[in-house]
């Protein structure tokens, strides 16, 4: 490589240019170091004046000292010979519509593309050959037969509330094989103790609950004067939020709760965002009457919504929005972007 740069190239010539070009820059920077500084502290004005004048010009030679060098430097340096030993490929720069067809640009673009590809390639095997992941499908088998089965998400009713559903059955005293179909009543029941022992917990809290789709309950959560929050339950688990103002209208136009649509305003779809994600955090399939007491005593925080100034900034609003965030452990208020 060395041999076909030197082609017509005078390489000594070529390194003083570059160093010439280095100490053009310098005097450069030092001309506009001048300026930027000014005149200095002096005595009298006059003294300023001649002191920054002197230093000025003495700077501005020192440019054009270095642009002289730099233009004698160049004309030393030669042209490269046009003689490339590119083979076949030189060929592609003789294309006389270059600008059409630019093959040769092309060509050396993919050629960097291949290398790059080349070299990636080569760090992810070696990545890979570190792992030494050998698995048969013999041994994938006896991992899949050893490995648990997810167990079903169920509600866990208390054994005395299926006992007396199942009574008088003969089989009421092993619960296996009995006639479901005399849970549901129960089920139902259990479901509104649970939520109406709730609403006796907040009293600020008023939970009004239907059953518009049959055994599935929904919720009409209306906390003071705040926000209206529509929960759909599956069973006891809580399936979905739906976060409003108070003052919006939470009905469709058959009068049925509207389980779709979203809040007209921003601070009610950031609790409702919220909202899911407590959702997923108060996650224990054993005891849902427990998760659905956590998450009422989480969703009640909220009664201080446009009250509660930000435990980290302390301020109102951010962005024009209240902190919408509370803390799942101790229900503090945060702004979305002050709790990361």
């Amino acid at each position: 490589m060395a041999d076909v740069l030197s082609v017509g190239v005078n390489l000594e010539a070529f390194a003083q240019a570059i160093s010439a070009i280095q100490a053009l820059r310098s005097s450069v920077s030092r001309v506009f170091d001048c300026l930027k500084d000014g005149m200095r502290n002096k005595e009298t004005l006059e003294g300023r004046e001649k002191a920054f004048i002197a230093h000025f010009q003495d700077n501005l030679q020192s440019v054009n000292r270095d642009l002289n060098e730099l233009e004698r430097l160049s004309n030393l340096v030669g042209k490269p010979s046009e003689n490339h030993p590119l083979h076949n490929s030189g060929l592609l720069s003789l294309d006389p519509v270059q600008d059409k067809t630019p093959l040769y640009s092309q060509l050396l673009q993919a050629y960097k593309w291949s290398n790059k590809l080349q070299y990636h390639a080569g760090l992810a095997s070696g990545l890979l050959n570190q792992q030494s992941l050998k698995r048969s499908a013999n041994q994938m088998g006896v991992s899949a037969k050893r490995r648990p089965k997810a167990q079903p998400t169920t509600l866990v009713l208390p054994p005395q509330l299926l006992l007396s559903a199942c009574w008088p059955c003969p089989q009421a005293s092993s619960l296996h094989g009995c006639n479901m179909a005399a849970v549901h009543p129960v089920l139902t029941r259990y479901v509104d103790d649970v939520i109406s022992r709730i609403d006796r917990m907040f009293p600020e809290m008023s939970i009004h609950l239907s059953r518009p789709n049959g055994t599935s309950a929904m919720l009409l959560v209306t906390l003071g004067k705040v926000l209206k929050v529509i929960v759909v339950m599956r069973s006891l688990f809580i399936d979905r939020t739906i976060v409003k103002g108070y003052n919006e209208n939470v009905y469709t136009e058959d009068g049925k709760l509207d389980i779709w649509s979203k809040s007209n305003y921003q601070v009610f779809q950031k609790v409702t965002d919220h909202a899911t994600t407590a959702l997923l955090h108060y996650q224990l399939p054993q005891m849902p009457d427990v998760v659905v007491r956590s998450f009422m005593t989480w969703l009640r925080s909220y009664i201080k919504l446009f009250q509660a100034p930000c435990q980290r900034c302390g301020k109102f609003l951010q962005d024009g929005l209240p902190p919408t965030w509370r803390d799942f452990r101790t229900l503090e208020a945060f702004h979305d972007t002050c709790r990361q």
